[in-house]
């Protein structure tokens, strides 16, 4: 069930499930922290980096730090967690029948594990030379 609350105190009330209310208070932290990545990475991709400078050797420097893989993974980790709860309330919501509704979320929750493998994957894994 979807909480639609606004406030932490309605949020408990509504809940019928500990992890419910858990994943009530995971997306507006995760949104929140989410804000902040997605603007660092904004700024330091196109406003610190000048148009000439940006090439794949930039990216290949900059994949080279652990630190910037770390960073990109969070993202990554962070965006696709918040995302996939985000279609699961509107799966719940929209998907009446019970059935349907594990086949879409089993689906769903397939190929965004498979989307998120890759994803890390090919983060970890890269190496140009």
């Amino acid at each position: 069930m979807t909480i639609r609350a606004r406030t932490m105190q309605d949020a408990k009330q509504q809940s019928h499930t500990n992890a419910e209310l858990n994943w009530w208070v995971f997306m507006r932290i995760s949104g929140l922290i989410l804000i902040f990545l997605v603007l660092g990475h904004i700024y330091m991709t196109f406003v610190q980096v000048s148009e000439s400078d940006a090439t794949f050797d930039a990216v290949v420097n900059k994949l080279a730090n652990p630190a910037w893989k770390f960073y990109d993974w969070l993202l990554l980790t962070l965006a696709m967690l918040h995302g996939v709860n985000g279609a699961r309330y509107s799966i719940e919501d929209y998907v009446r029948s019970r059935p349907n509704r594990a086949w879409v979320r089993n689906t769903f929750f397939t190929v965004v594990a498979m989307i998120f493998v890759l994803g890390t994957v090919g983060l970890f894994s890269f190496n140009p030379y």
